[in-house]
C-alpha cells in the first residue's frame, strides 16, 4: 500500500494523460508480437491518480459489463493492487481481453468526466495492466469456491458472450459445459483477432481460469450436427447460445469468384487459429505482394495489418467513404497508418478484375463523395460519374461484415428468428424455447467484444432468475393442497 496521501482534485486534474507504450512501428509491422507494451506499475499509479472519483461515475454506465472503474482505480491509486485485481475480477470475466481490444474512447473513456476538460483516464490501459497483474499472480487472490447448485448450463460458443457466461454462472455455482466447433476455445477471440493484438497466450490464460473455477469444454462438437439442441435440453437445464454471427458477407460484384479473393473470416482464421503464417503450416494462404481489404471497421484494420506481417508490399483500406467516418477504433487505424498501409478513402470496389488464368491482378472502383447528414446526423456516399480508378493486386480481402450462421437454428424448428436469421428473444433473453437463452451476435448481429460479453453476463443472471422461478415451483407443487 502507497503511504502516500489521497490527491486532491487540483492536483489530479494537473496530471497528464500517460501514453500506452508500443513498439516501434518498423519492427513491429513484420512480426506478429504485441504492439502494445502495456503499462510499468509506475506509469499505472500515476494514471490512475488522474481519477476524480466522482460522486455519479458515468464511466460505468459506458461499460457494457458495468465493471466498477471508480473502485478498482482507486484501489490501484492506493498501490493496493491484489484488491484491485479482486474488484475487477468480480465484474469481468475476461479483463485481459477486454483491456486490449475494447473500444474504450466510445464507451467507458467517452464517458468519463475528465474527457470534458483534456483527456480521459486511460481506463482501457489500467484495466490491462491490473488483469495482466492478476494472471501473473494468480495465488494472490481468493478463490471462492460456492456452493454447488445442483443445476448444469450448456453454452454453444466459446466466444466472448460464452466465456462470460460461463465465468458467472460457476461463480453461481452451476455446473457448466462449454460447447465449442472448432479444435481450440475461445471463438473470435483466437481465430479473429490477431496475435499482434490479442496473444493467444492471454486467451488461453483467461479460459485456464474458467476452466479452475470448474468449467468444462467439450471441443470439436457442433451443436446442430454432433449433438442436436433437443439431445442438449434433456441432459442440462438451462441452454445459453453463442454461436456469434459468422457466415460472411460479400460485395455481391463481378469477379468475386476469382482466385485471390477471400472472406475477412477465412483470411484471418487461416492466419490466427490455423498457423497458416508458418511455413510448414498444414493450412495454407496465399502471399500477395500487394492485397488490398476492403471494409473500415476493426476486421479490415486486422486483416490489413496482417497481410502486411504474411510479406505484402503495399496493403491498402478501400473505404467507401471518408476518414472521419471510420469505424474502426483510432488506436487501430493509428496503428495501422504507423505501420504502413494505405488508405484508399470514398472509393467504392465495382468489380474484380483476373488474370487469363483465373487470379486476381486488380480491382475496379468508383470514387465517391459524402451527401448531407440525414436525420440522424449519418452522411451517406454517392458515386461520381466517371471517376474510376484500378488499384492493383494480387488478393483481395472482403471485411464488410458478416450474418448469422444458420447452422444451429436451420436444426431446430422451434427456434424463432427474424428475417435476418438472428434470433429472438424477451427481456430476458430467452428464446421461443423455454430454458434457452442466447445473446451476442446471434441476437444483435455482427458487434464488438465487449458487448457480447455484456449479454452473457446478462444472460447469466437471467438463468439464475429461471432457476428461481423453477424451484419456487417445485417447492408449492411439493405442498400439500
Amino acid at each position: 500500500m502507497s503511504d502516500r496521501p489521497p490527491l486532491d482534485p487540483r492536483a489530479r486534474m494537473a496530471i497528464g494523460r500517460h501514453a500506452m507504450p508500443e513498439r516501434d512501428a518498423l519492427l513491429r509491422a513484420h512480426d506478429f508480437g504485441e504492439v502494445n507494451m502495456g503499462f510499468t506499475e509506475l506509469l499505472a499509479v500515476a494514471e490512475a491518480e488522474r481519477c476524480l472519483q466522482c460522486r455519479n461515475p458515468t464511466c460505468i454506465e459506458g461499460c457494457p459489463v458495468r465493471v466498477n472503474i471508480p473502485r478498482f482505480v482507486d484501489l490501484l491509486a492506493r498501490g493496493e493492487i491484489a484488491d484491485a485485481a479482486a474488484s475487477l475480477l468480480d465484474d469481468n470475466a475476461l479483463p485481459c481481453v477486454t483491456g486490449r481490444v475494447c473500444p474504450q474512447e466510445r464507451q467507458c473513456e467517452g464517458r468519463c468526466i475528465r474527457g470534458r476538460k483534456g483527456a480521459p483516464v486511460a481506463i482501457g490501459s489500467l484495466e490491462r495492466y491490473v488483469a495482466d497483474w492478476a494472471m501473473a499472480h494468480p495465488d494472490a487472490l481468493p478463490h471462492p469456491t460456492p456452493g454447488a447448485s445442483g443445476r448444469r448450463v450448456a453454452i454453444i460458443g466459446s466466444g466472448p458472450a460464452g466465456l462470460t457466461a460461463a465465468g458467472e454462472l460457476a461463480r453461481a455455482g452451476h455446473a457448466v459445459t462449454v460447447f465449442e466447433a472448432f479444435h481450440a476455445a475461445g471463438g473470435v477471440l483466437l481465430y479473429g483477432i490477431p496475435e499482434f493484438r490479442l496473444p493467444k497466450g492471454i486467451v488461453e490464460g483467461e479460459i485456464e481460469r474458467l476452466r479452475a473455477a470448474g468449467v468444462t469444454f467439450e471441443l470439436d462438437a457442433i451443436v446442430g450436427r454432433t449433438w442436436t439442441l433437443a439431445e442438449l435440453r434433456e441432459r442440462f437445464d438451462a441452454l445459453f447460445l453463442a454461436v456469434g454471427a459468422g457466415l460472411p458477407v460479400f460485395m455481391e460484384v463481378p469477379g468475386e469468384q476469382l482466385k485471390g479473393v477471400y472472406s475477412a473470416n477465412e483470411y484471418l482464421t487461416r492466419v490466427n487459429l490455423m498457423g497458416a503464417w508458418q511455413r510448414d503450416a498444414e493450412t495454407p494462404v496465399l502471399h500477395g505482394q500487394r492485397v488490398a481489404v476492403v471494409g473500415g471497421g476493426n476486421v479490415a484494420m486486422d486483416a490489413v495489418r496482417t497481410a502486411l506481417r504474411m510479406g505484402a508490399a503495399e496493403a491498402t483500406i478501400v473505404y467507401r467513404r471518408g476518414e472521419d467516418e471510420l469505424p474502426a477504433r483510432a488506436e487501430e487505424a493509428h496503428h495501422a497508418r504507423a505501420e504502413g498501409v494505405r488508405f484508399a478513402w470514398l472509393t467504392a470496389p465495382v468489380a474484380v478484375l483476373g488474370d487469363a488464368d483465373g487470379w486476381v491482378r486488380a480491382m475496379r472502383c468508383t470514387r465517391m463523395e459524402l451527401t448531407d447528414p440525414d436525420a440522424s446526423g449519418r452522411r451517406g456516399v454517392r458515386p461520381i460519374p466517371g471517376a474510376e480508378v484500378e488499384i492493383p493486386c494480387e488478393i483481395v480481402v472482403v471485411a464488410i461484415g458478416t450474418r448469422a450462421n444458420p447452422l444451429l437454428t436451420a436444426s431446430e424448428p422451434g427456434l424463432t428468428v427474424n428475417e435476418w436469421g438472428y434470433l429472438v428473444v424477451d427481456e430476458d433473453g430467452m428464446t421461443s424455447l423455454p430454458g434457452v437463452f442466447a445473446g451476442g451476435d446471434i441476437v444483435r448481429g455482427a458487434a464488438t467484444v465487449i458487448l457480447a460479453m455484456g449479454d452473457g453476463k446478462r444472460a447469466a443472471a437471467a438463468i439464475g432468475r429461471y432457476f428461481a422461478r423453477l424451484d419456487t415451483l417445485g417447492a408449492e407443487a411439493a405442498v400439500p393442497a
